[in-house]
């Protein structure tokens, strides 16, 4: 397999070992998904052996099957993550040693038309999920992935912190609100250091932001829209909510957060099982028209066409992150400013437009990520949050 590099080792930056992911036994649950497919992929690169658990795509256009994703992790296996007997069977055959947990409903909009499906997968989900790994003794740490929009969104202009409170007024946003309340009962209820004598698995959960990156197909998601509206005959690229803000970021950047912190919870690391925001710097944050507007002007192709504010289900305008806590102890910043995520995104849609091997784009491009610095020279700009 070609070289592509290494996430970053030294100390007080990503705090990945070398070789640390060689061989290790790790289950993705969600790696049909857009993250949970380039996570797939940045862990074969570093050596895991990865047992993906999932539904099946969707028969859309998808990163798993353009990638091919299933043919470079160890086992794939397609089920949902309410049937328990399957879960546990899988978890009791191989053994993994560290569980990302991504399967979910993740879109706000689909939310509103099937409330029931949103809550049962994005909260029972998790429940099954660890109930299964405290009964599973090869498991050593657990990331849960949830989202920036688990906290009651007051729509005000300095970042949400890990201690404020949990809410959402969509179906979606609540679910992810819930599945913080959940991850925190099962930690403190069957596991150590909080049980005695539960068990020793370590338990985080990370709330992203905005991700953005190639191969995302999902219907009402941004980026997606904006693809399939610039490369239409058309070529129009409508915009729903042109003045909302969002933190946006490559995907590879809040993924290498999870690694990180995942080789913590194995070591045992003092308070690296909790919440933890993965956002960009605030210089990042950006309206929804100037992602549009970016991703135009890189590609060269496609015209603007704001709607206004839409007609339809509630979705909140501002939403930013707090991410000090992130920064502070695990000496953590995102490697890629908004222009780069952009150029990374862009790229890689293109090349697949052209007809590239998939696999290899998407390989590069993590090997790229790799040789970049955390940015810890960057200076954050924007509202402080008042003390």
């Amino acid at each position: 397999m070609r070289n592509y590099g290494k996430l970053d080792a030294r100390p007080g930056r990503y705090g990945v070992t070398e070789n640390f992911w060689q061989g290790k036994r790790v289950l993705v649950t969600g790696h049909t998904g857009f993250k949970g497919g380039w996570l797939s992929i940045l862990l074969a690169e570093m050596g895991a052996e990865i047992t993906g658990y999932s539904l099946p795509p969707d028969g859309q256009l998808s990163f798993f099957e353009v990638v091919g994703v299933g043919n470079r992790i160890a086992n794939s296996v397609f089920a949902d993550i309410n049937d328990r007997s399957a879960l546990q069977e899988v978890i009791e055959r191989h053994r993994p040693e560290v569980v990302f947990h991504l399967a979910a409903q993740a879109l706000v909009r689909a939310s509103y038309a099937d409330p029931v499906d949103t809550f049962a997968t994005n909260v029972v989900g998790v429940v099954n999920l660890l109930d299964a790994v405290r009964r599973a003794p090869s498991v050593q740490g657990v990331i849960i992935v949830t989202s920036d929009k688990c906290y009651e969104n007051m729509e005000w202009v300095w970042g949400y912190r890990e201690t404020d409170a949990l809410g959402g007024r969509d179906p979606y946003s609540a679910s992810k609100g819930c599945a913080e309340i959940v991850t925190r009962s099962m930690r403190m209820s069957f596991f150590r250091p909080f049980v005695a004598d539960g068990h020793p698995a370590r338990i985080a959960s990370v709330r992203a932001g905005n991700v953005i990156g190639g191969g995302d197909w999902s219907k009402d998601r941004l980026v997606p829209d904006i693809v399939r509206g610039c490369l239409s005959v058309e070529g129009t690229v409508h915009l729903r909510n042109p003045t909302s803000v969002r933190p946006w970021q490559h995907v590879l950047d809040p993924l290498a957060a999870y690694v990180q912190l995942a080789q913590l919870l194995v070591a045992g690391a003092d308070g690296a099982d909790s919440e933890w925001n993965i956002g960009p710097d605030p210089s990042d944050n950006r309206a929804v028209v100037d992602v549009a507007r970016a991703f135009v002007d890189k590609l060269g192709r496609g015209r603007i066409v704001s709607q206004g504010v839409a007609k339809g289900p509630h979705e909140a305008t501002l939403l930013n992150l707090d991410c000090t806590k992130a920064r502070t102890r695990l000496g953590w910043r995102s490697r890629l400013p908004f222009e780069e995520a952009i150029a990374y995104t862009v790229d890689w849609y293109a090349a697949w437009y052209a007809g590239a091997d998939m696999l290899d784009i998407t390989s590069r491009q993590i090997g790229d990520f790799a040789g970049k610095s955390d940015s810890a020279e960057r200076t954050p700009v924007g509202s402080s949050r008042p003390i």
